[in-house]
């Protein structure tokens, strides 16, 4: 049986893990949730970097696949373990415009994330406006988002998003938790704006990888 390792820090890691095993039943799913690094890993890219590769180091050679479910340790680690372990499969999530409509689009992610160059250069690409939302991922994980948390920090901004005339057809969940969020911020934008987070692509480009069908 083919074996996919699934890295992350926190919750959204298991989420895209549960996925996968549903969407590809076919592959043995490894989790390598290391949740104790997570605040480590977004002090600094060097940092993200050596703990990623010590996390993922029994793993290399081991499998036929390691997904980085996570934005921020993708943009930092992926091009980076590619070239040092030519012989192992990575992918992981990203914001490529050309995998993704142009059209008005609101990313909703956090600032760990946004610091990176090649996220500034994804959302300047897609004209993008960032929202981040330091607090849910922790919240998330705990299962403590609430919609007080909705209305404290998510309606503020999307208000001053409004005052700048900027209607959004599209949002980017940059933030593997955040899709657990998907039916509510449905009820926040409506059925007519787009929700799009990294799990279907990075499944796709798992089959493709592994030449499997979905």
């Amino acid at each position: 049986m083919l074996k996919i390792a699934v890295f992350d820090t926190g919750y959204g890691g298991e989420l895209f893990a549960d996925r996968l095993e549903k969407e590809l039943p076919v592959v043995e799913v490894i989790r390598v949730i290391t949740w104790r690094n997570a605040r480590k890993m977004e002090e600094h890219p060097l940092a993200a970097r050596k703990l990623t590769e010590e996390s993922l180091r029994p793993y290399i050679g081991n499998v036929d696949l390691l997904v980085i479910a996570n934005y921020q340790l993708s943009i930092t680690c992926l091009s980076y373990l590619r070239k040092k372990y030519p012989n192992q499969k990575f992918i992981g999530f990203t914001l490529k415009p050309k995998r993704i409509v142009k059209r008005p689009t609101i990313i909703l992610t956090t600032k760990a994330t946004t610091k990176n160059l090649a996220y500034i250069a994804a959302a300047h690409a897609l004209k993008a406006k960032t929202i981040c939302l330091d607090r849910w991922p922790a919240l998330i994980d705990d299962g403590e988002l609430t919609d007080d948390h909705f209305k404290a920090d998510l309606e503020p901004a999307l208000g001053r998003v409004a005052a700048s005339h900027f209607k959004p057809q599209q949002i980017l969940l940059a933030c593997g938790q955040f899709s657990e969020c998907t039916p509510r911020l449905r009820k926040v934008f409506g059925h007519n704006v787009r929700i799009v987070d990294s799990f279907d692509h990075t499944i796709a480009e798992a089959a493709r990888t592994l030449r499997l069908k979905r």
